[in-house]
């Protein structure tokens, strides 16, 4: 006589058929393929807004040494690398304006009629900047035909207190990506273990499933499947992520941006195990996919209300409700990670909020447990969370 599986096992059947089963569908594939596409192309606009706005080439004609000196203080002033080219008369100047070499040319700049000779607009960085430094050597000129004769200012040197503070501000953007992509699988995930429940109710799959093993293990199974599934999504995700970003050079610091990325990682585990709870639990209730909406809401909300805070907290990681919501369950998976990326969450605060969270899963899975048993196998009209309570302990 053969011996009846064993829970460890009876679990595993079921997190293997929710993995295989889920892994083919197209749903789940263009989702992954969107969410991978989505974090490549923050990094390229990155890449490109930021290397547009920080250089500019700038041409000059009968310039000189010190037009060019002034051309590149008038950059530093507004934080632009300028790029001075000189060309030998006007005409070459124009055409390579046409051809885009240089974004402008200043001509004559250190005459009494200086010209400034662009593509198509005068409001432009470039055009800010050659303004800036004709004044500059105007009121050079003026001074000197007065006998005052003019030193370069002295170079200032930075003495900064917080060192760190000047590259949490890329951890923070990393972080604030990685709450979008926590927000996104939560939803994703929380859809298809809600959507299985219904599914197995309504195809009356689920008697058969309970008449091999108990309404928990079921649960259980369909915890860990879909977890496994959506922690080798996000582990997918990580590394395209990050080699995109060593790839494109968009940050600077390897190691923070790494430790970011894990931290994001583990609060998803933790988020993953709440939400997913809640989702199932909630799902048992209805016996029809139009109904899942309706029990659905709350936690969704809860979700969209996170992920605002999570915004918000990225302007202001020090702030009351960024420093609250932090702590409250099912919050702090979208909050903490910002936090810690600014380095506003000290380390007890972090050892707290995970063990409320963790304290937060037992309880969710304890009476998620219970609905879920006793909602089950009622099919038909919405259970009632009461009913499903007393119906399990019967």
């Amino acid at each position: 006589m053969t011996a009846a599986p064993s829970t460890a096992a009876r679990i595993r059947l079921v997190a293997g058929r929710e993995i295989t089963t889920r892994a083919r569908d197209k749903g789940f594939l263009i989702s992954s393929a969107v969410i991978v596409l989505l974090v490549l192309g923050v990094m390229v606009f990155q890449l490109l807004s930021g290397g547009s706005g920080s250089s500019t080439a700038i041409g000059t004609v009968d310039g000189g040494a010190q037009v060019e000196q002034a051309l590149v203080r008038s950059g530093e002033q507004v934080g632009t690398e300028v790029t001075v080219t000189e060309y030998a008369d006007t005409a070459a100047a124009r055409q390579a304006v046409t051809d885009g070499d240089v974004d402008a040319v200043l001509v004559g700049a250190a005459g009494e009629d200086p010209q400034v000779v662009v593509e198509s607009s005068r409001d432009g960085a470039a055009s800010a900047i050659a303004e800036t430094a004709v004044g500059a050597l105007s009121v050079a000129r003026q001074l000197g035909e007065q006998g005052v004769s003019l030193t370069p200012p002295p170079a200032i040197s930075y003495d900064v207190l917080d060192p760190s503070t000047e590259d949490r501000g890329q951890a923070v953007v990393v972080a604030l990506l990685g709450v979008v992509v926590l927000y996104a699988l939560y939803i994703l995930f929380g859809q298809f273990v809600a959507q299985g429940v219904v599914e197995e109710k309504s195809s009356r799959v689920v008697e058969l499933l309970l008449s091999t093993m108990k309404p928990w293990q079921l649960l259980a199974g369909k915890i860990l499947g879909l977890g496994l599934l959506g922690l080798v999504q996000i582990v997918l995700i990580a590394v395209v992520g990050v080699t995109g970003a060593l790839a494109l050079d968009v940050v600077d610091l390897p190691g923070q941006l790494i430790g970011t990325v894990l931290v994001v990682i583990g609060w998803f585990l933790l988020g993953y195990a709440l939400y997913a709870s809640v989702f199932a639990t909630a799902a048992s209730l209805v016996s029809r996919q139009e109904d899942l909406p309706s029990v659905l809401t709350p936690t969704t909300l809860l979700l969209v209300v996170g992920f605002i805070v999570s915004i918000q907290a990225a302007q202001d990681p020090g702030s009351t409700l960024a420093t609250v919501t932090s702590f409250v369950p099912g919050m702090s998976p979208l909050v903490m990670p910002v936090r810690i990326a600014a380095g506003e969450a000290a380390g007890w605060e972090i050892a707290v909020s995970v063990v409320i969270m963790l304290l937060a899963i037992a309880l969710v899975v304890r009476i998620g447990g219970r609905v879920y048993a006793g909602a089950l196998l009622r099919t038909g009209s919405k259970v009632k969370l009461r009913e499903a309570l007393r119906a399990e302990r019967v």
